[in-house]
């Protein structure tokens, strides 16, 4: 087994439970982590024997375009996607942070992450 990360997938969305979060819209960082077997890959140097990290990085930004109350919900939806777009994975982490967020303080983010295996 193996890692791929993709991280500080950076998007503009229209998450939140506010009126004002699904009009104006936020910053949002997103970091993705899977595991899988790439050990075919390594040997043979081709890239339909591995996880395209071009995929993982398209699927955020559709997932991230569609507007929800929540965090976890789009990490969900990335999770699913992943696993049924993506064969090889096997395990899937998805950090989906808010960038200064709309809580009365200063904060850099916060945060949701969410891991899956594949059953």
């Amino acid at each position: 087994m193996g890692k791929i990360r993709v991280t500080n997938i950076r998007v503009y969305a229209y998450h939140g439970c506010l009126r004002e979060e699904t009009k104006i819209g936020s910053d949002y960082r997103v970091d993705v982590e899977v595991e899988a077997d790439i050990s075919q890959s390594a040997k043979s140097d081709q890239l339909s024997e591995t996880v395209d990290y071009v995929l993982l990085n398209h699927i955020v930004k559709e997932e991230m375009a569609i507007p929800s109350h929540l965090l976890e919900t789009v990490c969900e939806r990335i999770l699913q996607r992943y696993f049924s777009e993506e064969p090889l994975i096997q395990k899937a982490t998805v950090a989906v942070s808010k960038l200064n967020p709309p809580i009365g303080g200063d904060v850099e983010m916060v945060t949701v992450e969410r891991s899956k295996k594949r059953l």
